[in-house]
Formats: structure tokens, C-alpha cells, sequence
């Protein structure tokens, strides 16, 4: 059998850490099933840009075109601005791959404590439009310095992006619990949302085995807060779904479990897997970053390169190990260290 080809970035900070457990884990879930996995790393991060100005080499995209898919870490130090590192590594390999979904999953954990009352039964995915809205390009600044200095930032929403992002929630409500919500501001923002309101309608007539309901951005991160239980997928634009993801993720206790997949649904470039918790240059080498945001990144990506059993073992043994505060990390009460999360779960799976 053929090895499916990984590209490793472990990024900065803690992101080394998380992806040697990841890595770890994937070993050993990977043993269990015959499955070759074979992995590139590279060291694209905020220390070389210090070293070489770039955050990877000019030809670092036609590198990545190959491989089946990329494991992140995490991208972002003291002294490197993050939209230097956002904009040096992480958006362009989004959008020169067609990364168009960003899928967030969301789950209270047996173990880890949300902060809401009667919140456990909170299972839900927001589904973020990825390369497109309101994190264009276009725009500018003038009169730079001058008191009258001004900054002009335009949204982008097109039919085909809407439509796609649209579809894919759509169809991935079908295979869960058959109901979607849909984040807007039409009420406000004149010209963009209603028109991806539009659009969405539009969709869902091409879906009638999904309710769905559509919410203004404001009123849904109250919902998000006092019925989380009530959601099963939410889509939203680039802004609005990177906002409510983080909230989804502090309503389940910690963004340090939160896992994300950037997905080219059409399959045609390489997807990328990574925790969205950051560097956390504090912690960084002090063995008690949470691993398992990686883990469940992983087993993302296990689950997109055709290999659902496995991604679902690891998943049991995430479930397994957050259970007992002897095999969690501090962040959610528990007790151990990065190491030891790692070894419980590589133990479950062996």
C-alpha cells in the first residue's frame, strides 16, 4: 500500500508539542488498523521569519500541492504581528488550495465542565465560509500619518462561494440531526448578508429533509450561550464563523480540546488539520499544553483521507481519557501533563 503523505508544520510555541502527541497518536491508531501514513515536516513559523523575513520560502505552496494533507501546529510569537503570520503561511495555503470550508466541531466532554448550566448534551459543528467574505484583500489605506487618515476593507460574497459553503452545511445537517442554523445581519448590513440570505434559501429548497432556521450574528451568540443544546450545524460567513466558533469552543469547556479542518471538499488539493488554541508562547516548553486539540485534529484528518474507524477510536479514547482528571490536563481540572494525556491515550489504543 502506497503511504498517504502528511506535511507537518509544528508551527511556534506549544504547536511543537501538541503535533508530537498528535503524531503519537496517529502511530498507534494507525498500527491498530494497517493504515501508512508517511510524514514531511517543515519549519515554516515566526522564528524563521525573524531568520529569513518569511514565513515559508516562495515556493512553499508548490511544495505543499503534493501531499494528501497538512497537520498544523500553531503559528504566532511575541515580536512577529499576527497578521504576519496569519497572512505569511496560514491564509494563502487556505486559499491557493480552495480550503473553503473551516469545520469546527463542538462537544461537552463527560469530565471537562462548561460554564453553562445543563449544557451537556451540547453536540453541535459550526461550518465557517473560509476563503472569501469578509477577510478580502481588497481595500487599502490613504493619508497615512495625516490626521485625516483612513482605512477602506470590503467584504466579498459570491453565489459560487455562498452556494458551496451552503451546500456543504446542508448536507452535513442530513447526516446528523437534520437541522441547520444560518448566521446573518441583514437587518443591518445591507447588501452582503441579505444576499447570502438569498442564496442559502435558495439552497435549502435543494435540501427538504433539513429544517432550518436563519438568525441575526447578535441574537445567535446569546442562543449560543443560554440554549446550546438546541444547535446541530451552523454556518456562517468568514467573520461571523470564526467568532462563533471560538465561543462554541468556550462553551465546551475549553478551546484547548478545539479541533478544526480546512477542507477542499472536491478533494483536488491537500486539506489541512489544526487546533485553533494558538501558540501560547507562556506555556510553550513547559509541559502542560493540552494536546488533545491536536488529537482530535488528527482524527479529522483520518476521517477526510477514508479511514472513519480509526478516526472514530480516536475520538473513544479522547471520550476515555478526559473522563478521569488523572488523565486530563490542568486547563480542564486534571492533573496531568502533556506526556502523560499522550501515553493515555496512546495505552487506549494499543
Amino acid at each position: 500500500m502506497t503511504p498517504q503523505t502528511i506535511a507537518v508544520i509544528p508551527g511556534d510555541g506549544i504547536g511543537h508539542e501538541v503535533i508530537d502527541a498528535a503524531r503519537a497518536v496517529l502511530d498507534a491508531v494507525c498500527a491498530r488498523h494497517d493504515i501508512e501514513l508517511g510524514y514531511t515536516e517543515f519549519d515554516w513559523s515566526c522564528r524563521r521569519f525573524e531568520r529569513e523575513g518569511a514565513m515559508m520560502p516562495p515556493d512553499g505552496i508548490d511544495t505543499l500541492r503534493a501531499f494528501d494533507a497538512i497537520l498544523l501546529g500553531a503559528v504566532g510569537w511575541p515580536g512577529v504581528p499576527d497578521h504576519v503570520s496569519l497572512w505569511g503561511l496560514l491564509i494563502p495555503i487556505r486559499r491557493a488550495f480552495r480550503q473553503y470550508v473551516n469545520l469546527r466541531p463542538i462537544r461537552v466532554f463527560d469530565g471537562v465542565q462548561s460554564p453553562l448550566r445543563g449544557a451537556e448534551n451540547v453536540d453541535f459543528v459550526v461550518v465557517r465560509e473560509n476563503v472569501e467574505g469578509e477577510y478580502s484583500e481588497v481595500g487599502g489605506r490613504v493619508n497615512r500619518g495625516f490626521p485625516d487618515e483612513m482605512a477602506v476593507q470590503e467584504s466579498i460574497f459570491t453565489r459560487v462561494g455562498v452556494s458551496r459553503i451552503a451546500d456543504f452545511a446542508f448536507e452535513l445537517a442530513a447526516s446528523r440531526r437534520g437541522y441547520l442554523t444560518s448566521a446573518t445581519k441583514s437587518n443591518g448590513i445591507v447588501h452582503t448578508l441579505p444576499f447570502w440570505d438569498e442564496v442559502v434559501a435558495e439552497r435549502a429548497a435543494r435540501h427538504p429533509d433539513v429544517r432550518w432556521d436563519s438568525e441575526h450574528i447578535d441574537a445567535l451568540a446569546a442562543k449560543f450561550v443560554l440554549q446550546p443544546e438546541r444547535f446541530d450545524v451552523v454556518v456562517g460567513s468568514n467573520l461571523f464563523g470564526d467568532i462563533l466558533s471560538d465561543l462554541a469552543a468556550a462553551v465546551a469547556g475549553s478551546i484547548g480540546i478545539a479541533p478544526s479542518a480546512n477542507l477542499d471538499p472536491t478533494r483536488e488539493f491537500p486539506s489541512m488539520f489544526e487546533p485553533v488554541h494558538g501558540s501560547a508562547p507562556d506555556i510553550a516548553g513547559t509541559g502542560v499544553a493540552n494536546p488533545v486539540g491536536a488529537v482530535w485534529s488528527a482524527a479529522l484528518m483520518l476521517g477526510h483521507l477514508g479511514h472513519p474507524d480509526a478516526a472514530a477510536d480516536v475520538l473513544d479514547a479522547m471520550e476515555a481519557t478526559l473522563a478521569k482528571p488523572e488523565t486530563r490536563t490542568a486547563d480542564l481540572g486534571g492533573s496531568a501533563s502533556t506526556s502523560e494525556v499522550t501515553e493515555a491515550l496512546v495505552a487506549r489504543l494499543r
